[in-house]
Protein backbone atom coordinates (compact mmCIF):
# COMPACT_ATOMS: atom_id res chain seq x y z
CA UNK A 1 0.00 0.00 0.00
CA UNK A 2 1.52 3.27 -1.06
CA UNK A 3 1.43 5.92 1.60
CA UNK A 4 -1.13 8.50 0.64
CA UNK A 5 -3.32 5.35 0.43
CA UNK A 6 -2.58 4.63 4.19
CA UNK A 7 -3.00 8.58 5.23
CA UNK A 8 -6.36 7.86 3.66
CA UNK A 9 -7.09 5.01 5.77
CA UNK A 10 -5.57 6.33 9.10
CA UNK A 11 -8.22 9.64 7.81
CA UNK A 12 -10.88 7.06 7.87
CA UNK A 13 -10.03 5.52 11.20
CA UNK A 14 -9.67 8.88 12.79
CA UNK A 15 -6.41 8.82 13.40
CA UNK A 16 -4.95 12.27 14.24
CA UNK A 17 -1.75 13.49 12.76
CA UNK A 18 -1.40 10.88 10.74
CA UNK A 19 -0.01 13.42 7.51
CA UNK A 20 3.03 14.22 9.23
CA UNK A 21 3.97 10.29 9.95
CA UNK A 22 5.72 8.45 7.78
CA UNK A 23 5.15 4.87 6.83
CA UNK A 24 6.25 2.94 9.00
CA UNK A 25 4.44 4.82 11.84
CA UNK A 26 1.18 4.81 9.84
CA UNK A 27 1.54 0.97 9.59
CA UNK A 28 1.44 0.61 13.35
CA UNK A 29 -1.26 3.49 13.99
CA UNK A 30 -3.70 1.82 11.98
CA UNK A 31 -2.59 -1.45 13.77
CA UNK A 32 -3.08 -0.37 17.31
CA UNK A 33 -6.17 1.28 16.54
CA UNK A 34 -7.41 -1.94 14.25
CA UNK A 35 -6.67 -3.85 17.18
CA UNK A 36 -8.89 -2.00 20.17
CA UNK A 37 -11.85 -1.85 17.82
CA UNK A 38 -12.08 -5.77 18.03
CA UNK A 39 -13.32 -7.63 21.12
CA UNK A 40 -11.17 -9.12 24.45
CA UNK A 41 -10.16 -12.34 23.29
CA UNK A 42 -9.65 -11.37 19.48
CA UNK A 43 -7.56 -8.46 20.88
CA UNK A 44 -5.23 -10.62 22.92
CA UNK A 45 -5.15 -13.15 19.91
CA UNK A 46 -4.17 -10.09 17.24
CA UNK A 47 -1.61 -8.73 20.17
CA UNK A 48 -0.22 -12.67 20.49
CA UNK A 49 -0.02 -12.75 16.26
CA UNK A 50 0.80 -9.19 15.91
CA UNK A 51 3.92 -8.71 13.05
CA UNK A 52 7.06 -6.82 14.17
CA UNK A 53 7.08 -3.18 13.82
CA UNK A 54 8.00 -2.54 9.85
CA UNK A 55 10.49 0.03 9.71
CA UNK A 56 11.26 -0.29 5.90
CA UNK A 57 8.62 -1.08 3.41
CA UNK A 58 10.82 -3.62 0.88
CA UNK A 59 10.99 -2.72 -2.81
CA UNK A 60 12.53 -5.51 -4.63
CA UNK A 61 13.33 -8.78 -2.34
CA UNK A 62 9.86 -9.33 -1.24
CA UNK A 63 7.16 -7.86 -3.08
CA UNK A 64 4.27 -10.73 -1.98
CA UNK A 65 5.44 -8.63 1.57
CA UNK A 66 4.15 -5.67 0.45
CA UNK A 67 0.82 -6.73 -1.71
CA UNK A 68 -0.70 -9.20 1.42
CA UNK A 69 -1.15 -5.77 3.99
CA UNK A 70 -2.01 -3.82 0.90
CA UNK A 71 -5.30 -6.41 -0.18
CA UNK A 72 -6.26 -6.37 3.71
CA UNK A 73 -6.38 -2.78 4.28
CA UNK A 74 -8.40 -2.22 0.79
CA UNK A 75 -11.02 -4.81 2.39
CA UNK A 76 -11.24 -3.67 6.27
CA UNK A 77 -11.30 0.22 4.40
CA UNK A 78 -14.84 0.74 3.48
CA UNK A 79 -16.19 -1.45 6.90
CA UNK A 80 -14.13 0.46 9.68
CA UNK A 81 -17.50 1.74 10.84
CA UNK A 82 -19.47 -1.93 10.57
CA UNK A 83 -20.09 -4.59 13.03
CA UNK A 84 -17.40 -6.52 14.97
CA UNK A 85 -17.54 -9.85 12.75
CA UNK A 86 -16.23 -8.05 9.76
CA UNK A 87 -13.55 -6.77 11.38
CA UNK A 88 -12.19 -10.04 12.87
CA UNK A 89 -12.99 -11.72 9.21
CA UNK A 90 -11.02 -9.58 7.77
CA UNK A 91 -8.15 -9.73 10.54
CA UNK A 92 -7.93 -13.81 9.78
CA UNK A 93 -7.45 -13.01 6.01
CA UNK A 94 -4.62 -10.75 6.87
CA UNK A 95 -3.40 -13.48 9.21
CA UNK A 96 -3.73 -16.20 6.48
CA UNK A 97 -2.33 -14.36 3.41
CA UNK A 98 0.41 -12.69 5.52
CA UNK A 99 3.62 -14.48 5.05
CA UNK A 100 5.10 -16.58 7.56
CA UNK A 101 7.34 -14.99 9.92
CA UNK A 102 9.82 -17.30 9.04
CA UNK A 103 9.90 -16.30 5.41
CA UNK A 104 10.14 -13.11 6.79
CA UNK A 105 12.91 -13.27 8.96
CA UNK A 106 15.10 -15.33 6.13
CA UNK A 107 13.62 -12.48 3.62
CA UNK A 108 14.82 -9.98 6.06
CA UNK A 109 18.02 -11.91 6.59
CA UNK A 110 18.82 -12.25 2.41
CA UNK A 111 18.72 -8.73 2.56
CA UNK A 112 21.14 -8.46 5.35
CA UNK A 113 23.42 -10.54 3.29
CA UNK A 114 22.66 -8.77 0.53
CA UNK A 115 23.75 -5.61 2.05
CA UNK A 116 27.08 -6.70 3.85
CA UNK A 117 27.42 -8.06 0.70
CA UNK A 118 27.47 -4.91 -0.89
CA UNK A 119 29.25 -3.16 1.99
CA UNK A 120 31.90 -6.04 1.55
CA UNK A 121 32.28 -5.05 -2.16
CA UNK A 122 32.52 -1.31 -1.35
CA UNK A 123 35.46 -2.28 1.11
CA UNK A 124 37.02 -4.12 -1.56
CA UNK A 125 36.95 -1.37 -3.43
CA UNK A 126 38.14 1.18 -1.38
CA UNK A 127 40.97 -1.10 -0.36
CA UNK A 128 41.43 -1.50 -3.99
CA UNK A 129 41.67 1.98 -4.71
CA UNK A 130 43.97 2.65 -1.74
CA UNK A 131 46.42 0.37 -2.88
CA UNK A 132 46.20 1.84 -6.04
CA UNK A 133 46.84 5.09 -4.57
CA UNK A 134 49.79 3.84 -2.51
CA UNK A 135 51.31 2.12 -5.67
CA UNK A 136 51.05 5.73 -7.41
CA UNK A 137 52.68 7.24 -4.62
CA UNK A 138 55.73 4.87 -4.15
CA UNK A 139 55.51 5.44 -8.34
CA UNK A 140 56.06 8.95 -7.48
CA UNK A 141 58.46 8.50 -4.67
CA UNK A 142 60.73 6.31 -6.60
CA UNK A 143 61.15 8.77 -9.65
CA UNK A 144 61.58 11.82 -6.69
CA UNK A 145 64.27 9.64 -5.55
CA UNK A 146 66.00 9.09 -8.94
CA UNK A 147 65.48 12.60 -10.26
CA UNK A 148 67.40 13.80 -6.94
CA UNK A 149 69.76 10.99 -7.56
CA UNK A 150 70.34 12.02 -10.65
CA UNK A 151 70.49 15.74 -10.00
CA UNK A 152 73.34 14.59 -7.49
CA UNK A 153 75.31 12.90 -9.56
CA UNK A 154 75.40 15.81 -12.30
CA UNK A 155 76.40 18.12 -9.28
CA UNK A 156 79.32 15.65 -8.71
CA UNK A 157 80.51 15.97 -12.43
CA UNK A 158 79.96 19.37 -12.00
CA UNK A 159 82.36 19.54 -8.99
CA UNK A 160 84.79 16.69 -10.31
CA UNK A 161 85.04 19.11 -13.76
CA UNK A 162 86.49 21.93 -11.35
CA UNK A 163 88.45 24.22 -13.43
CA UNK A 164 87.98 27.73 -14.20
CA UNK A 165 84.29 28.13 -14.12
CA UNK A 166 82.30 30.86 -12.66
CA UNK A 167 80.74 28.64 -9.53
CA UNK A 168 84.55 28.01 -8.40
CA UNK A 169 85.21 31.57 -8.46
CA UNK A 170 82.11 32.12 -6.17
CA UNK A 171 82.36 29.63 -3.94
CA UNK A 172 85.77 29.54 -3.01
CA UNK A 173 86.08 30.45 1.04
CA UNK A 174 82.96 28.50 1.46
CA UNK A 175 83.70 25.39 1.85
CA UNK A 176 79.97 23.86 1.55
CA UNK A 177 79.86 19.95 2.39
CA UNK A 178 83.15 19.33 1.06
CA UNK A 179 83.01 21.36 -2.08
CA UNK A 180 86.31 23.30 -1.89
CA UNK A 181 88.02 20.08 -1.86
CA UNK A 182 85.82 18.25 -4.50
CA UNK A 183 87.01 21.17 -7.00
CA UNK A 184 90.40 21.11 -5.78
CA UNK A 185 91.00 17.28 -5.49
CA UNK A 186 88.22 16.17 -7.01
CA UNK A 187 86.56 14.18 -3.59
CA UNK A 188 83.86 15.54 -1.54
CA UNK A 189 83.76 15.42 2.42
CA UNK A 190 80.09 14.51 2.72
CA UNK A 191 80.31 11.55 0.86
CA UNK A 192 82.54 9.72 4.00
CA UNK A 193 80.35 10.73 7.03
CA UNK A 194 79.36 7.03 7.23
CA UNK A 195 82.79 4.91 6.46
CA UNK A 196 83.75 2.10 8.82
CA UNK A 197 86.95 2.95 11.12
CA UNK A 198 86.99 0.03 12.96
CA UNK A 199 90.22 -2.22 13.06
CA UNK A 200 90.06 -5.60 12.32
CA UNK A 201 92.42 -8.76 12.91
CA UNK A 202 92.64 -9.22 8.94
CA UNK A 203 92.98 -5.71 8.58
CA UNK A 204 96.26 -4.38 6.86
CA UNK A 205 97.52 -0.56 8.20
CA UNK A 206 99.20 1.76 6.45
CA UNK A 207 101.45 4.43 7.80
CA UNK A 208 100.33 8.18 6.93
CA UNK A 209 101.75 11.55 8.59
CA UNK A 210 100.96 15.23 7.71
CA UNK A 211 99.35 18.44 8.38
CA UNK A 212 95.69 18.16 9.42
CA UNK A 213 93.45 20.56 7.63
CA UNK A 214 90.12 21.28 9.48
CA UNK A 215 87.20 22.95 7.51
CA UNK A 216 83.39 23.06 8.94
CA UNK A 217 82.29 19.65 7.78
CA UNK A 218 85.34 17.72 7.14
CA UNK A 219 88.56 17.37 7.44
CA UNK A 220 91.66 15.83 5.11
CA UNK A 221 95.56 14.84 6.60
CA UNK A 222 97.86 16.79 3.54
CA UNK A 223 99.82 14.29 2.71
CA UNK A 224 101.84 15.77 0.11
CA UNK A 225 102.72 19.51 1.90
CA UNK A 226 100.53 22.17 2.70
CA UNK A 227 98.32 22.10 -0.98
CA UNK A 228 95.70 19.21 -1.42
CA UNK A 229 96.51 16.25 -3.02
CA UNK A 230 95.62 13.35 -4.10
CA UNK A 231 97.37 11.20 -1.34
CA UNK A 232 95.37 12.77 1.27
CA UNK A 233 93.66 11.55 4.14
CA UNK A 234 90.24 11.90 5.16
CA UNK A 235 89.76 12.55 8.99
CA UNK A 236 86.46 12.36 10.37
CA UNK A 237 85.08 15.45 12.47
CA UNK A 238 83.91 13.07 15.32
CA UNK A 239 87.95 11.98 15.94
CA UNK A 240 88.97 15.83 15.43
CA UNK A 241 86.75 16.26 18.33
CA UNK A 242 87.60 13.47 20.14
CA UNK A 243 91.18 13.85 20.24
CA UNK A 244 91.36 17.68 20.38
CA UNK A 245 92.81 18.18 17.22
CA UNK A 246 93.42 21.52 15.40
CA UNK A 247 94.02 22.66 12.04
CA UNK A 248 98.22 22.85 11.80
CA UNK A 249 98.47 19.78 13.33
CA UNK A 250 100.85 17.14 11.89
CA UNK A 251 99.51 13.57 13.18
CA UNK A 252 100.49 10.37 12.13
CA UNK A 253 98.59 7.37 11.95
CA UNK A 254 97.54 4.45 9.73
CA UNK A 255 94.86 4.18 6.89
CA UNK A 256 93.54 0.07 5.86
CA UNK A 257 95.12 -1.07 2.87
CA UNK A 258 92.28 -1.42 0.37
CA UNK A 259 90.69 -5.35 0.14
CA UNK A 260 89.63 -6.63 -3.05
CA UNK A 261 86.29 -6.17 -3.90
CA UNK A 262 85.90 -3.40 -1.35
CA UNK A 263 84.82 -0.15 -2.45
CA UNK A 264 86.98 1.90 -4.11
CA UNK A 265 86.92 5.47 -2.23
CA UNK A 266 88.62 8.74 -3.67
CA UNK A 267 90.14 9.36 -0.24
CA UNK A 268 91.01 6.40 2.38
CA UNK A 269 90.06 7.20 5.86
CA UNK A 270 92.08 7.70 8.76
CA UNK A 271 91.56 4.83 11.55
CA UNK A 272 94.34 5.27 13.87
CA UNK A 273 96.19 8.06 15.27
CA UNK A 274 99.62 7.54 16.73
CA UNK A 275 101.14 11.46 17.71
CA UNK A 276 100.13 14.76 17.67
CA UNK A 277 102.89 16.85 16.84
CA UNK A 278 105.51 14.69 18.20
CA UNK A 279 103.62 14.10 21.71
CA UNK A 280 101.19 11.74 22.99
CA UNK A 281 97.38 12.09 22.26
CA UNK A 282 96.51 13.15 26.30
CA UNK A 283 98.83 15.93 26.30
CA UNK A 284 97.34 17.15 22.25
CA UNK A 285 93.96 17.38 24.54
CA UNK A 286 95.66 19.29 27.76
CA UNK A 287 97.63 22.20 25.41
CA UNK A 288 96.61 25.45 25.87
CA UNK A 289 94.93 27.64 22.91
CA UNK A 290 96.81 30.40 21.36
CA UNK A 291 93.86 33.25 21.59
CA UNK A 292 94.76 33.50 25.21
CA UNK A 293 98.55 33.09 24.99
CA UNK A 294 99.33 36.47 26.85
CA UNK A 295 101.41 38.20 24.38
CA UNK A 296 104.74 40.69 25.49
CA UNK A 297 107.20 42.77 23.05
CA UNK A 298 110.39 41.29 22.13
CA UNK A 299 112.98 40.73 24.48
CA UNK A 300 115.26 38.68 22.72
CA UNK A 301 117.00 39.72 20.00
CA UNK A 302 117.96 36.77 16.84
CA UNK A 303 121.42 37.68 16.07
CA UNK A 304 121.92 37.77 12.11
CA UNK A 305 125.90 38.20 11.95
CA UNK A 306 127.70 35.14 10.77
CA UNK A 307 130.69 36.39 8.54
CA UNK A 308 132.54 39.78 8.13
CA UNK A 309 132.36 39.31 5.12
CA UNK A 310 128.60 39.24 4.88
CA UNK A 311 127.54 43.23 5.53
CA UNK A 312 123.37 42.64 4.91
CA UNK A 313 122.93 41.02 8.09
CA UNK A 314 125.51 43.24 10.25
CA UNK A 315 124.09 46.28 8.57
CA UNK A 316 120.17 45.23 9.91
CA UNK A 317 122.01 44.11 13.54
CA UNK A 318 123.01 47.98 13.98
CA UNK A 319 120.09 49.66 11.97
CA UNK A 320 116.82 47.37 12.35
CA UNK A 321 117.49 44.45 15.38
CA UNK A 322 114.77 41.57 15.13
CA UNK A 323 113.84 40.46 18.54
CA UNK A 324 111.74 37.22 19.27
CA UNK A 325 108.17 37.98 18.44
CA UNK A 326 108.52 40.60 16.21
CA UNK A 327 106.25 41.70 13.34
CA UNK A 328 108.28 43.06 10.81
CA UNK A 329 107.80 44.62 7.29
CA UNK A 330 110.35 44.78 4.25
CA UNK A 331 109.45 47.19 2.26
CA UNK A 332 111.25 47.55 -1.31
CA UNK A 333 110.14 48.17 -5.08
CA UNK A 334 110.03 45.77 -7.10
CA UNK A 335 113.45 44.26 -8.22
CA UNK A 336 115.76 45.51 -5.50
CA UNK A 337 116.99 42.32 -3.69
CA UNK A 338 114.11 41.83 -1.15
CA UNK A 339 114.64 37.91 -1.94
CA UNK A 340 117.90 38.03 -1.41
CA UNK A 341 117.46 39.74 1.96
CA UNK A 342 115.03 36.96 2.88
CA UNK A 343 117.75 34.71 1.74
CA UNK A 344 120.56 36.03 4.09
CA UNK A 345 117.96 36.38 6.86
CA UNK A 346 116.95 32.91 6.80
CA UNK A 347 120.82 31.21 6.98
CA UNK A 348 121.80 33.45 9.76
CA UNK A 349 118.91 31.97 11.47
CA UNK A 350 119.72 28.84 10.50
CA UNK A 351 123.37 29.30 11.88
CA UNK A 352 123.04 31.34 15.34
CA UNK A 353 119.51 29.81 16.46
CA UNK A 354 119.48 26.42 15.60
CA UNK A 355 116.46 26.48 18.60
CA UNK A 356 113.92 28.06 15.92
CA UNK A 357 111.86 26.94 13.58
CA UNK A 358 112.67 28.12 10.46
CA UNK A 359 109.11 28.74 7.69
CA UNK A 360 109.20 30.63 4.22
CA UNK A 361 106.37 31.38 2.86
CA UNK A 362 106.30 32.02 -0.95
CA UNK A 363 102.88 33.40 -2.53
CA UNK A 364 103.08 34.33 -6.30
CA UNK A 365 106.51 34.16 -6.83
CA UNK A 366 108.35 32.79 -9.53
CA UNK A 367 109.26 29.13 -10.14
CA UNK A 368 113.08 29.53 -10.27
CA UNK A 369 113.48 31.72 -7.07
CA UNK A 370 111.14 28.80 -5.43
CA UNK A 371 113.73 26.15 -6.25
CA UNK A 372 116.67 28.36 -5.30
CA UNK A 373 115.00 29.39 -1.94
CA UNK A 374 114.52 25.43 -1.45
CA UNK A 375 118.16 24.61 -2.08
CA UNK A 376 119.64 27.88 -0.33
CA UNK A 377 117.80 27.87 2.97
CA UNK A 378 118.30 24.97 5.60
CA UNK A 379 114.24 25.40 6.82
CA UNK A 380 110.95 24.57 5.79
CA UNK A 381 109.63 26.06 2.51
CA UNK A 382 106.00 26.81 1.43
CA UNK A 383 105.68 27.92 -1.97
CA UNK A 384 103.18 28.72 -4.48
CA UNK A 385 104.45 30.08 -7.95
CA UNK A 386 102.26 32.47 -9.66
CA UNK A 387 100.78 29.95 -12.17
CA UNK A 388 98.73 28.40 -9.56
CA UNK A 389 95.12 29.91 -8.43
CA UNK A 390 94.71 32.00 -6.04
CA UNK A 391 92.93 29.72 -4.14
CA UNK A 392 96.29 28.09 -3.49
CA UNK A 393 97.74 30.86 -2.01
CA UNK A 394 95.34 31.56 0.47
CA UNK A 395 95.11 27.83 1.27
CA UNK A 396 99.15 27.46 2.08
CA UNK A 397 98.98 30.63 4.03
CA UNK A 398 96.19 29.92 6.40
CA UNK A 399 97.78 26.83 6.93
CA UNK A 400 101.22 27.79 7.00
CA UNK A 401 100.28 30.55 10.00
CA UNK A 402 98.12 27.66 11.64
CA UNK A 403 101.45 24.97 11.59
CA UNK A 404 103.28 28.06 13.36
CA UNK A 405 100.31 28.62 16.01
CA UNK A 406 100.96 24.97 16.74
CA UNK A 407 104.18 25.02 17.68
CA UNK A 408 104.05 28.26 19.47
CA UNK A 409 101.75 26.44 21.69
CA UNK A 410 104.56 23.98 22.60
CA UNK A 411 106.40 26.47 23.38
CA UNK A 412 109.04 26.46 20.57
CA UNK A 413 110.58 29.89 18.80
CA UNK A 414 109.10 30.19 15.03
CA UNK A 415 110.32 32.39 12.27
CA UNK A 416 108.10 33.00 9.38
CA UNK A 417 109.43 34.49 6.02
CA UNK A 418 106.42 35.69 4.10
CA UNK A 419 107.28 36.83 0.40
CA UNK A 420 105.22 38.93 -0.45
CA UNK A 421 102.07 40.53 1.51
CA UNK A 422 101.42 43.02 -1.19
CA UNK A 423 100.92 39.50 -3.24
CA UNK A 424 99.15 38.03 -0.46
CA UNK A 425 96.98 40.59 -0.52
CA UNK A 426 95.90 40.71 -4.11
CA UNK A 427 95.26 37.20 -4.11
CA UNK A 428 92.85 37.22 -0.76
CA UNK A 429 91.16 40.24 -2.90
CA UNK A 430 90.36 37.03 -6.18
CA UNK A 431 89.64 34.44 -3.85
CA UNK A 432 87.37 36.36 -1.76
CA UNK A 433 83.92 36.37 -2.50
CA UNK A 434 82.64 40.11 -3.21
CA UNK A 435 81.38 42.30 -0.46
CA UNK A 436 79.97 45.32 -2.23
CA UNK A 437 82.22 47.49 -0.67
CA UNK A 438 85.13 48.37 -2.54
CA UNK A 439 88.14 50.90 -1.36
CA UNK A 440 89.94 52.74 -3.92
CA UNK A 441 92.19 50.55 -6.44
CA UNK A 442 89.39 48.00 -6.23
CA UNK A 443 90.42 46.17 -3.21
CA UNK A 444 87.42 44.59 -1.53
CA UNK A 445 87.45 45.65 1.95
CA UNK A 446 87.06 42.38 3.53
CA UNK A 447 90.03 41.15 1.63
CA UNK A 448 92.68 42.38 4.04
CA UNK A 449 91.44 41.42 6.62
CA UNK A 450 92.34 37.64 6.11
CA UNK A 451 96.22 38.75 5.15
CA UNK A 452 96.12 41.21 8.33
CA UNK A 453 95.09 38.59 10.38
CA UNK A 454 98.58 36.42 9.47
CA UNK A 455 100.05 39.30 9.55
CA UNK A 456 98.80 40.24 13.54
CA UNK A 457 99.70 36.36 14.78
CA UNK A 458 103.21 37.40 15.00
CA UNK A 459 104.00 38.12 19.65
CA UNK A 460 106.22 37.32 22.21
CA UNK A 461 104.32 34.90 24.31
CA UNK A 462 104.80 35.68 28.30
CA UNK A 463 105.40 31.86 29.56
CA UNK A 464 108.08 30.78 26.46
CA UNK A 465 107.46 30.73 23.12
CA UNK A 466 107.50 33.25 20.13
CA UNK A 467 106.31 33.48 16.92
CA UNK A 468 107.83 35.95 14.17
CA UNK A 469 107.22 37.04 11.18
CA UNK A 470 108.84 39.14 8.23
CA UNK A 471 107.02 40.10 5.69
CA UNK A 472 108.25 41.82 2.54
CA UNK A 473 105.82 44.67 1.15
CA UNK A 474 106.04 46.45 -2.67
CA UNK A 475 105.96 49.73 -3.25
CA UNK A 476 106.18 52.35 -5.88
CA UNK A 477 104.63 49.95 -8.51
CA UNK A 478 102.73 51.96 -10.21
CA UNK A 479 99.36 50.54 -8.71
CA UNK A 480 96.94 51.82 -6.23
CA UNK A 481 96.08 48.59 -4.99
CA UNK A 482 99.99 47.76 -3.86
CA UNK A 483 99.77 51.23 -2.26
CA UNK A 484 96.42 50.68 -0.12
CA UNK A 485 97.60 47.51 0.85
CA UNK A 486 101.08 49.24 2.24
CA UNK A 487 99.13 51.72 4.06
CA UNK A 488 96.94 49.15 5.37
CA UNK A 489 100.02 47.10 6.78
CA UNK A 490 101.70 49.67 7.68
CA UNK A 491 100.92 50.95 10.84
CA UNK A 492 100.34 47.16 12.29
CA UNK A 493 103.91 46.55 12.74
CA UNK A 494 106.53 47.50 14.94
CA UNK A 495 109.52 47.14 12.65
CA UNK A 496 110.04 48.45 9.38
CA UNK A 497 112.94 47.82 7.08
Amino acid sequence: MLLPELKALAGQLGITGSSAMRKGDLVTAIGDRQGRSQEAPAAASSGRSRPPRVKQEPTQTAPAESAAPAAAASDQAPEAGGNVERPRRGEHEERRDRPPRQDRQRSEGSRGDNQRGESQRNDNQRNDNQRNDNQRNDNQRNDNQRNDNSRGDNQDRDFDRGGNSRRRGRDRFRDRSGRGDRQRSGGGGGAYNDIDTEIHDDDILVPVAGILDVHESYAFVRTTGYLPGSNDVYVSLAMVRKHGLRKGDAITGSTKQPKEGDRREKFNPLVRIDTVNGGDLESARNRPEFSKLTPLYPQDRLRLETESGNLTTRVIDLVAPIGKGQRGLIVSPPKAGKTMVLQAIANAITVNNPEAHLMVVLVDERPEEVTDMQRSVKGEVIASTFDRPAEDHTIIAELAIERAKRLVELGHDVVVLLDSMTRLGRAYNLAAPASGRILSGGVDSTALYPPKRFFGAARNIEHGGSLTILATALVETGSRMDEVIFEEFKGTGNMEL
